[in-house]
C-alpha cells in the first residue's frame, strides 16, 4: 500500500500535463519557453527541472522586451500618454468619465483591505500602490486607462511587489547570458493605440460594466490571476487564457449579454463592435506578432548556429493557429514538445 506522501507526490507528478518547453532542433540545440506575467515565486517551484536545466545551459537568453532596460520602460510610459495639452475627460462621454471615477475611488479605498500581510511586512503601502498603477491616469489613452482597470482588482494587487515570471529570468540571464528582445516598444504598444476612439469607448465602456457588476455581486470574474496560475502549475495548455495573458486584453471587451425586445437591436450592433474589436487584437497583438517575433528568431539562429538560445515569451505565442513554432516549422526547422520529465542534453 502506498503511503500518504507517495500518494500526494504521485498526483502532483501525474497532474502537470506540459512543462511549456519546446526544442528547436538545432545543435547544440535551442528552446522555447511560455511564461506568464504572474509573480515568479507564485509559479518557479511548480516549473519541471527540465525547463530551468534548459535556461541555465543556454548560451543566450532572449525575451519580447527587455524590461530591465530604462530606455524601453521610459518608452513604455511614454506611449500610454495622450499628446501634450490633452486629457481624458475630453475624449470619454461624461457618464463613463464620471463612472471611471467612481470606480478608481472605489479601488483607492479598498486597496488598504486587498493588501497582504506579507506586502504590508515588505513595505508596501496602499497609496504608493495605487499610485504606481494608476497614478496620471488622467494623462493617457483611453485603451491604457482600460487596460490599468482590469489591473486593479483584488488577485491582482494581492499579486504586487514580487517579479512577474519574465521579469525574473531577464535578472537571472543577465547575470551570466548575452541577453536581448525580438520586439521593439512601439510594436507592442502602437498596435494598442491603433483602435478609433469608438471602438475604445465601447472596450473602456465593457471594462467597467463587469467591475461594476462584480462589485455589486451579480457576476464573478471570467479569467482571474488565480485561475491563470493554477491553470499554469497544471501544465494545461489552455489556448483562451494564455492568448488573454499574452495580449492583455481582458475577456470582458468581448462579452455581451444577449437582450430582449427593444435591446435586441443594440446588442446585435454591440456584438459587431466587439467581434471587430476581438478580430483586430488577434490580428496585431497575436498574429502578426507571432509572424515578427519568429522572423527576427529565424535570423538569430542564422547568425549564430553554433550558440543555443533560450526563447522566453508569453505562453500563448505558442499555442494555437499561426504560433511562433509555425513559422520556424515552415522554415525547415523541427519544433518539438518537452515533456516535464525529459532530460535536457547540451
Amino acid at each position: 500500500m502506498l503511503g500518504p506522501l507517495t500518494v500526494a507526490l504521485l498526483r502532483s507528478f501525474q497532474s502537470r500535463q506540459s512543462s511549456f518547453l519546446w526544442r528547436i532542433d538545432t545543435k547544440p540545440p535551442s528552446y522555447f519557453f511560455g511564461t506568464i506575467h504572474v509573480p515568479y515565486n507564485r509559479v518557479w517551484e511548480h516549473i519541471p527541472e527540465n525547463v530551468k536545466r534548459a535556461f541555465r545551459l543556454a548560451d543566450s537568453v532572449f525575451f519580447e522586451l527587455d524590461l530591465t532596460d530604462e530606455h524601453t520602460i521610459s518608452a513604455l510610459t511614454k506611449c500610454q500618454l495622450l499628446p501634450r495639452g490633452a486629457r481624458l475627460e475630453q475624449l470619454l462621454p461624461g457618464d463613463i468619465y464620471r463612472r471611471l471615477e467612481k470606480h478608481l475611488d472605489y479601488v483607492r479605498n479598498m486597496m488598504p483591505l486587498w493588501l497582504t500581510a506579507d506586502q504590508r511586512g515588505r513595505g508596501l503601502y496602499a497609496d504608493y500602490l495605487f499610485n504606481a498603477i494608476a497614478g496620471n491616469w488622467e494623462q493617457k489613452r483611453p485603451i491604457w486607462v482600460m487596460l490599468m482597470v482590469n489591473m486593479l482588482t483584488e488577485s491582482d494587487v494581492r499579486a504586487r511587489g514580487v517579479p512577474v515570471l519574465d521579469l525574473y529570468l531577464a535578472l537571472e540571464a543577465k547575470k551570466t547570458k548575452r541577453t536581448g528582445a525580438v520586439e521593439r516598444v512601439e510594436e507592442q504598444c502602437l498596435p494598442l493605440n491603433g483602435l478609433n476612439i469608438s471602438q475604445v469607448v465601447f472596450a473602456l465602456n465593457q471594462t467597467l460594466n463587469q467591475h461594476e457588476s462584480i462589485r455589486a455581486g451579480e457576476e464573478t470574474p471570467l479569467y482571474t490571476t488565480e485561475d491563470l496560475i493554477r491553470h499554469y502549475n497544471c501544465g494545461d495548455l489552455d489556448e483562451v487564457i494564455f492568448r488573454r495573458d499574452s495580449s492583455q486584453i481582458p475577456p470582458s471587451v468581448f462579452q455581451v449579454p444577449p437582450l430582449q425586445s427593444a435591446a435586441a437591436a443594440a446588442s446585435a450592433a454591440q456584438r459587431v463592435t466587439a467581434h471587430s474589436i476581438e478580430e483586430y487584437f488577434r490580428d496585431e497583438l497575436i498574429y502578426k506578432r507571432n509572424r515578427r517575433m519568429g522572423e527576427r528568431i529565424l535570423e538569430l539562429l542564422w547568425a549564430r548556429p553554433n550558440e543555443s538560445y533560450f526563447f522566453a515569451f508569453g505562453a500563448g505565442h505558442f499555442l494555437g493557429n499561426y504560433s511562433v513554432l509555425d513559422v520556424l516549422r515552415q522554415a525547415g526547422y523541427k519544433v518539438t514538445k518537452v515533456g516535464p520529465r525529459e532530460r535536457i542534453r547540451r
